[in-house]
């Protein structure tokens, strides 16, 4: 009887040693400020919209298959802009199931709290007051960061809410730090987890890092209210309004027109570079040593405008992949987190306009097909047994290398590169 009894004694040990050997163990929730400072944890802007009007919004299943393949790229954070529609709170129900089904599975999520002034998209948007929406908006990402502390390590008060250009919508300084600073103390009274990190994000000049109309008082404030900066920089965009580096330059006119564009991707990159240089330089002289990651950038595949064929000849899969390398490469070498705009495509942002520049700045195109920045994944089988509105994963131009180059086109001659006056700081 008694060797019985130690036989079921030692068969239950076995049986609970195994089962706790095979039961994979909960990843642990890492703080804001590990998961920007880790070179491993790639970071990428989503927007999960596949039709043309945000009012169909993507299912939780749709939102775990981009999860799944955002994962798959080696993305563990991603950025979302409002809480006004259900897609950011789905997004943290998605990632929530993801973990219950996975213990393995990690993602965490910078959750964007969307600012308007008073009589925003109006003919009279009154920049110095703001939105009476604005309360609700942060009182329901305060709730998500509450509900979801193991996901949502950062709150942004807003996107590009105080650069002069987004002339529909911009606030000044002292509202978002009013909201800043609301946040903050929400820290200080145990509202929300200590390691929450708090910022806005928005373009490099309106950081201090261009023209002096931003370097205020309110600004210089702000600087020291948030936990890091979350700057954007777009050399695409300065392809039409900066375009003095955006040009075939003598020494290069020998060159093939891949090599030019190969010369003018460097020379963006560097650019991106030099506009966080000038934020660096800018937060420092206010003798503030802080983190500053890049919120957004990116570039498009297909425009029209100022960027297509009849203008600066940015857009196209190529040239984003040099800057999608280029900029991965620098970022993870400085410790910088990178925001890259962003993981699909989406046709709602300039519906009337399918070939719109905003409608193509995804590494995805909306079926799920992988464009070029993407093409070493596909064949090295990353995304294999994963889909994308029913589609596996395949390459862009069926893969064929001659015929995406034949879409390339190099910046204008120097003599001819069209110069503007710069209007988007």
């Amino acid at each position: 009887m008694k060797n019985s009894i130690r036989i079921i004694k030692y068969m239950v040990l076995l049986i609970m040693v195994s089962a706790c050997a095979e039961s994979p163990v909960e990843v642990p929730s890492k703080s804001a400020e590990d998961i920007l400072s880790n070179p491993n944890y790639l970071a990428i802007s989503y927007g999960g919209y596949r039709q043309k009007s945000r009012d169909i919004q993507p299912t939780i299943e749709e939102l775990k298959e981009d999860l799944k393949l955002m994962s798959a790229m080696g993305v563990k954070i991603i950025r979302t802009y409002n809480v006004q529609l259900p897609m950011a709170p789905n997004v943290l129900k998605a990632i929530r199931q993801l973990k219950k089904e996975d213990a393995n599975f990690e993602m965490y999520v910078m959750l964007g709290a969307w600012i308007d002034c008073e009589n925003a998209w109006t003919d009279n948007p009154n920049h110095e007051a703001e939105s009476e929406n604005n309360a609700g908006e942060i009182d329901r990402a305060v709730n998500l960061a509450k509900k979801y502390p193991d996901i949502v390590k950062i709150i942004a008060v807003g996107n590009e809410a105080m650069v002069h250009w987004a002339q529909g919508y911009f606030v000044r300084p002292k509202i978002i730090l009013n909201w800043v600073n609301h946040l903050q103390n929400l820290k200080k009274e145990g509202e929300l987890a200590t390691d929450l990190w708090v910022t806005t994000t928005d373009n490099f000049a309106a950081w201090g890092g261009g023209d002096k109309i931003y370097q205020t008082d309110d600004l210089e404030k702000l600087i020291h209210a948030v936990d890091y900066v979350s700057m954007h920089t777009y050399p695409f965009h300065e392809t039409h309004y900066n375009a003095h580096y955006w040009q075939v330059e003598e020494g290069e006119l020998g060159l093939s027109e891949v090599e030019q564009v190969d010369a003018a991707m460097v020379r963006a990159a560097q650019y991106a570079a030099e506009e966080y240089a000038n934020v660096s330089k800018y937060v420092k002289s206010l003798g503030v040593d802080k983190p500053i990651h890049i919120g957004e950038t990116g570039w498009a595949t297909i425009a029209d405008g100022f960027y297509g064929n009849e203008g600066s000849h940015a857009a196209d899969e190529y040239k984003q992949a040099l800057y999608y390398k280029q900029l991965r490469e620098w970022t993870k070498a400085e410790g910088i987190a990178c925001f890259f705009f962003e993981a699909f495509d989406e046709q709602w942002k300039d519906v009337d306009n399918v070939i719109g520049s905003e409608n193509h700045f995804g590494l995805f195109e909306i079926d799920g097909r992988a464009k070029y920045a993407l093409w070493d994944m596909v064949d090295n089988g990353v995304f294999d047994g994963l889909k994308r509105n029913g589609q596996v994963i395949t390459k862009t131009y069926d893969g064929d290398k001659e015929a995406l180059l034949k879409t390339v086109l190099a910046p204008p001659m120097a003599t001819k590169a069209p110069i503007v006056e710069n209007t988007k700081q």
